[in-house]
């Protein structure tokens, strides 16, 4: 009989807690069933988490339902609210907003897109605003909330949601999971990393002297990047010279009014300032270039600005934009901050861990861990990366703001080759360049292109094939159906009251 040459994994340690170590041990809780022998999470209660990752993308309730979490608990015990979107304020010029949704504009017509219609609509004189059209947007323009999927058949089944929550009360909430499907938790400090004469990672030394042995390990610890950065010795892919922010600081306030399901990006002098709104408290921090501004300059320009007293004092968080040159490297996978970091416009942070966990499981290794699965790990996730750091520059490289020496640098850049087809494209007539499993779909980028005053020259001609008569009424029509409906819609506090309202804010202490 041959020789079977698999050499399954015995055990996998995460170097690190937080929202990225816990996650990523609660996944693989859920996946191994108790199949690949242990999970142990090595954290020290001395390093503080970086806890300002409290915004996501829809693709978070897919995490959720994969873990087999109940949706309305998850909320109760993170302080959640409901997020339908971003409303961008003063990016393209001071004075004038716009909104990025999730889920649908419109309805798909014919072989065309729903904006292509409106594309045509408006180049025939029509006025209506493209997010009228858009469910998410008429619900957070209303204050207004509702699970799509509870309205089939309505305008607004086809809207979507994310959520906002306590980024430490995720943690412990993961941390509790995790531990009860059997991941073992070992407080300590690492002091050194024993490498194999392979270049493995053979061991971890705790400061008191204990180590800690495993066939693979994964790299949560954040910007300090202990294995995959200072261990594995990868490079590292530096953005900054397109996206110019490297700090923000961060506080949390009281609310004085109900949550908004949104959060809200308020372009500033020297960056923008995030408002996410949870059940006992908003997080709220400017994220600023240090080239254009000082930290006190920032903490003081954050506080003339909040709408509530503040309940903590603020904090100063610097960060690198980029990229691992290689996420996984040997038996090491950085995942979360220490694999790299895209400033938190488009609130990405936590969508890449869970990214980065599911890429894992398709190229789960043994022991060996094969180059040739970590090579394509490597190119599928730094693809993922790339797609998003354009996504983001494309808000700063398209502003027409000239006001601050700030503005009118980014204004100038040259944008990465890959955004600069991108943007070519689209003045067309509206089309996308598509990639691989994108998580920015066409209605992210039609929303910000529109948002940020890059109109297409026309539309695309199967358009044509609709006859174009009544299709003004019809616009007009649907546009008022919409809002008919969300005006019977509860209040986003009204259903967070009914269904998943947090029992004490004393559980955020």
């Amino acid at each position: 009989m041959a020789n079977n040459p698999h050499r399954p994994i015995r055990k996998i340690c995460i170097v690190g807690g937080g929202t990225a170590g816990w996650m990523a041990a609660a996944l693989m809780s859920e996946h191994f069933k108790g199949t690949m022998g242990a999970i142990e999470v090595v954290e020290s209660d001395d390093i503080g988490t970086v806890g300002v990752g409290e915004s996501t993308v829809p693709p978070l309730l897919e995490l959720i339902a994969k873990l087999g979490i109940n949706e309305q608990e998850f909320i109760r015990e993170t302080q959640g609210t409901f997020k339908l979107g971003i409303d961008f304020r003063d990016w393209r010029v001071k004075g004038e907003n716009y909104f990025h949704p999730f889920g649908d504009l419109g309805a798909r017509v014919d072989l065309s897109d729903f904006y292509q219609l409106w594309l045509k609509a408006r180049a025939n004189g029509y006025q209506g605003p493209l997010q009228d059209f858009a469910p998410a947007a008429v619900m957070a323009r209303e204050r207004k909330f509702m699970l799509p999927y509870k309205a089939p058949n309505t305008p607004i089944a086809s809207a979507s949601y994310a959520l906002h929550f306590d980024a430490k009360l995720v943690a412990r909430y993961l941390r509790r999971y995790s531990e009860a499907r059997g991941v073992k938790r070992t407080e300590g400090m690492i002091e050194d990393v024993a490498l194999h004469p392979n270049g493995f990672v053979e061991k971890l030394i705790l400061k008191d002297g204990r180590t800690i042995e495993a066939d693979f390990f994964i790299d949560c610890s954040g910007f300090r990047s202990l294995l995959i950065g200072k261990a594995m010795k990868t490079g590292y892919h530096d953005w900054s010279d397109w996206l110019l922010c490297d700090r923000a600081v961060a506080l949390q306030i009281e609310n004085t009014v109900p949550p908004m399901p949104v959060t809200r990006a308020q372009a500033m002098d020297c960056g923008w300032r995030w408002v996410i709104p949870l059940q006992h408290r908003s997080g709220t921090g400017y994220v600023f270039s240090s080239k254009h501004l000082s930290d006190d300059e920032a903490t003081a320009a954050l506080l003339a600005q909040c709408e509530g007293p503040a309940v903590t004092k603020p904090w100063v968080v610097p960060f690198k934009t980029g990229v691992r040159e290689k996420l996984w490297e040997k038996n090491v996978l950085g995942i979360g901050l220490a694999g790299g970091f895209i400033e938190p416009l488009e609130s990405t942070a936590i969508h890449l861990i869970y990214r980065g966990m599911d890429f894992f499981f398709r190229f789960l290794p043994d022991r060996d861990c094969d180059p040739a699965l970590a090579a394509e790990y490597n190119r599928r996730m730094i693809a993922d990366y790339e797609e998003i750091r354009d996504f983001v520059i494309l808000h700063y490289c398209t502003t027409q703001r000239e006001d601050t020496p700030f503005w009118r640098e980014v204004k100038a850049m040259e944008p990465p080759a890959s955004l600069k087809r991108k943007i070519e494209l689209f003045r067309v007539n509206g089309t996308r360049a598509e990639g691989l499993d994108e998580l920015f779909r066409a209605v992210s980028w039609q929303s910000v292109m529109e948002g940020m005053g890059v109109h297409p020259r026309s539309y695309h001609p199967l358009v044509d094939r609709i006859p174009f008569e009544n299709v003004p009424e019809q616009l007009d029509h649907a546009r008022e159906m919409l809002r008919r409906v969300v005006a019977d819609l509860p209040t986003q506090e009204e259903f967070i009251a009914r269904h998943c309202a947090a029992v004490t804010p004393e559980m955020a202490a």
